[in-house]
């Protein structure tokens, strides 16, 4: 009993350390997790949520201020006092009396007020509006282009995991002949037909790739971790891709454009619109602006007691016409803004298409280092059965052979990094190339 529950102890204590959960991930499953739980598009939509908010506040251009309040009061003042009695109703002939009206006795007055206020004219206030819907939809577009993003992150990051798992796969494959020919090392040095020096260097060659089988395991690792990471998960889990690393069909890429409907692209001309509307709003300051108001009063001795009422109803044209030179600077500030953003804009767009040029040339080179890397490996593993083959009769030198199988490793990890840039490049063609699926007009 004792010993069956340190063995349990000693099981739980290495799981977390040595075993780690092996999950099946599809490319479908993983892009859907990421969309659902990422981080850093929760804060994108958070960001649009935000500029959202700001354009509701400027629904105060058209809707009325509706304020309400009940004030108590006790004052000797002579004009106080006088008027509130006035407000209550209740003057007498006696309230005329010059000694009071110039020592009143201690009133009291509680007032309930409703005051409404209704922009009529605030030809600015309307540009600001347009600013901030232009702002909002800037936002909603670059987190659609965000979610694009992360639609070719976690491309490259299913791919990174295959390649990650095709270099266990190879080295494992080497690791497995390497311990053939070491067990045919030391037979034919048993038999007096290799020399001591022969056997230590195929030792050496099964720990050089032992320690590189190491290596690739821990790439495994690390990559399933970052998939964890975009998916917002506690890491631990080992990931194994549904399907395997192998080149994707190469389109026809000359045709390839800048799409100016991408959706940042997009986000940029809104964005440049919004400033335009801004200095738009900062010309139309100058102007006067018309407003309507009115209120509706109760008053009384006694609190919240309603014994005399009266209202005020009005329109005001107010004209800022001189606010020293703040409203020049202001407009000078934004005439530079907007300036800018259109700059920025056309730049963007110049750099996109260099990049997508950038990318065509880099796709076109890993097509064809993809044929190259294909052919060599064909050509290892050829050259590794020969003399493998020449090594079991005895006719083959040791270094030769250990020669092709580090050859033959070598050309398959390169075969697949290459598979893998091929890919990468093809998606991040697309990616600069075409329109974003979720992009709302």
């Amino acid at each position: 009993m004792i010993r069956f529950r340190c063995l349990a102890v000693l099981l739980l204590a290495g799981a977390p350390f040595g075993w780690a959960q092996e999950v099946s991930l599809g490319r479908e499953d993983l892009r859907s997790r990421i969309l659902e739980a990422n981080t850093d598009l929760k804060i994108s939509e958070a960001a649009y949520r935000q500029a959202q908010g700001e354009y509701q506040q400027t629904n105060a251009i058209f809707l009325p201020n509706i304020t309400a309040s009940h004030t108590a009061m006790v004052t000797t003042n002579p004009l106080m006092a006088f008027g509130s009695k006035l407000n209550q109703g209740i003057l007498t002939p006696a309230d005329f009396d010059p000694a009071l009206l110039n020592n009143p006795d201690r009133t009291e007055n509680f007032a309930t007020r409703l005051e409404v206020s209704q922009p009529l004219l605030n030809l600015d206030g309307f540009y600001q509006r347009r600013a901030a819907r232009f702002k909002m939809q800037a936002a909603d577009l670059q987190s659609e282009r965000r979610r694009d993003y992360l639609n070719l992150e976690s491309e490259q990051a299913f791919m990174q995991l295959q390649l990650a798992h095709k270099g266990v796969q190879v080295l494992e494959k080497a690791l497995e002949a390497a311990r053939a020919n070491q067990k045919l090392a030391e037979s034919n040095f048993r038999q007096g037909y290799l020399q001591k020096s022969d056997v230590l260097a195929v030792n050496v060659r099964v720990t050089e790739v032992e320690n590189q089988l190491r290596t690739a395991r821990s790439q495994v690792a690390n990559t399933s971790n970052y998939l964890s990471f975009l998916m917002n998960e506690t890491p631990g889990a080992t990931y194994l891709p549904t399907d395997s690393l192998m080149p994707q069909p190469a389109p026809d890429t000359n045709p390839l454009r800048v799409s100016e409907e991408r959706a940042d692209i997009q986000a940029m001309a809104d964005a440049a619109l919004a400033r335009k509307n801004v200095l738009s709003a900062d010309k139309m300051s100058f102007l006067p602006r018309l407003n309507a108001f009115g209120s509706y009063e109760l008053y009384d001795d006694q609190l919240f007691q309603f014994g005399a009422s009266g209202y005020t109803v009005g329109a005001q044209l107010s004209w800022n016409i001189l606010d020293g030179s703040k409203r020049f600077g202001k407009a000078q500030s934004s005439q530079a803004a907007y300036d800018q953003a259109l700059l920025e804009q056309e730049q963007y767009l110049a750099q996109s298409r260099l990049e997508l040029e950038r990318a065509k040339r880099s796709f076109a080179d890993a097509r064809g280092k993809l044929e190259m890397t294909a052919l060599a490996r064909e050509q290892s593993r050829e050259a590794l059965r020969i003399r493998t083959n020449r090594f079991r009769e005895g006719l083959e030198k040791t270094s030769d052979l250990l020669v092709a199988e580090t050859s033959l490793a070598q050309k398959e990890l390169e075969y697949y990094q290459t598979v893998f840039e091929h890919n990468y490049a093809l998606a991040y063609l697309e990616f600069l190339s075409v329109q974003s699926e979720n992009q709302t007009p």
